[in-house]
């Protein structure tokens, strides 16, 4: 885990709460909002910030991520862009931990050992790429490791215990468990179920357990973090973008204000479970 990550999760613990992570697409509704909306995450209540770099292809986003990755894609945006805005993000904000969570062929394209290196150099944590399974580790994830990012690793309803060692075996970080079987934000998860599956999970691992997918008020965000150490949330901050632009699809003087409002109204949720000493 890196320094930046194992910190934040150190002190949440102390704090005794669960971690607030939040996806937001780099690019969306343009390349300079985006860049606002990241800068303002941590002081509404983030703590961890995943960041999407958009491809043409999504194949795990349900439709609001998926159109969040098309918006950036018309603006402009491109993997180099992407790893700017961590640059930049990264001249106000030395503690907040950043990971980019996409997939593997705009990596492969700009060449795996360059982007590690300039994904390093630019303040980036960890990476979570959701199209390599763990029988391809050797194409990003030992390499990743080698270069000292985390690499976050997927966990699903349907990964039975006997597949569950193979997923961890190079997962550093946290472990992300999606709550629902299916794509991004496209149903509520069994709150029960999700519980019982951390602590399965937690059985095989050391690693903060994350959870995501489906996640979108403050209440579900309250009943996760009684099971889990961090809530994801993705979908409903891309909505809130959507929803503030005007008829032309540019962002408005509210974008900016719409994400960060829903963000503190999450991370209030989260706060208000406290979890045992």
């Amino acid at each position: 885990m890196t320094q930046r990550l194992s910190a934040r999760f150190d002190q949440c613990r102390t704090e005794r709460r669960a971690a607030l992570v939040t996806f937001v697409t780099a690019g969306d509704p343009d390349h300079t909002t985006s860049l606002s909306i990241v800068k303002a995450l941590p002081d509404a209540g983030a703590d961890i910030i995943e960041l999407g770099m958009p491809f043409t292809d999504p194949m795990a986003d349900g439709p609001a991520i998926q159109a969040s990755g098309l918006r950036a894609l018309k603006s402009g945006e491109t993997l180099v862009k992407t790893l700017a805005l961590v640059r930049e993000f990264r001249q106000q904000d030395r503690t907040t931990p950043i990971i980019l969570m996409g997939y593997y062929n705009p990596i492969y394209i700009h060449g795996v050992e360059r982007f590690l290196e300039e994904a390093k150099t630019s303040g980036v944590d960890g990476l979570i790429v959701v199209d390599l399974p763990p029988e391809e580790d050797e194409e990003l994830c030992q390499p990743a490791l080698k270069a000292g990012l985390a690499f976050v690793r997927l966990a699903t309803p349907t990964t039975d215990d006997k597949r569950l060692p193979k997923v961890l075996g190079n997962t550093s970080g946290f472990v992300y468990y999606v709550s629902i079987t299916g794509i991004t934000g496209a149903a509520t998860p069994d709150f029960g179920a999700v519980a019982a599956a951390v602590s399965r999970i937690k059985r095989h691992t050391p690693l903060p357990v994350a959870v995501g997918f489906g996640v979108k008020t403050p209440e579900h965000a309250a009943a996760i973090a009684e099971a889990a150490d961090a809530v994801v949330i993705g979908s409903s901050l891309v909505e809130a973008v959507r929803t503030s632009l005007d008829a032309q699809g540019h962002a408005t003087p509210g974008t900016v204000g719409a994400v960060v409002n829903l963000v503190r109204a999450l991370a209030q949720g989260v706060a208000s479970v406290r979890k045992a000493a």
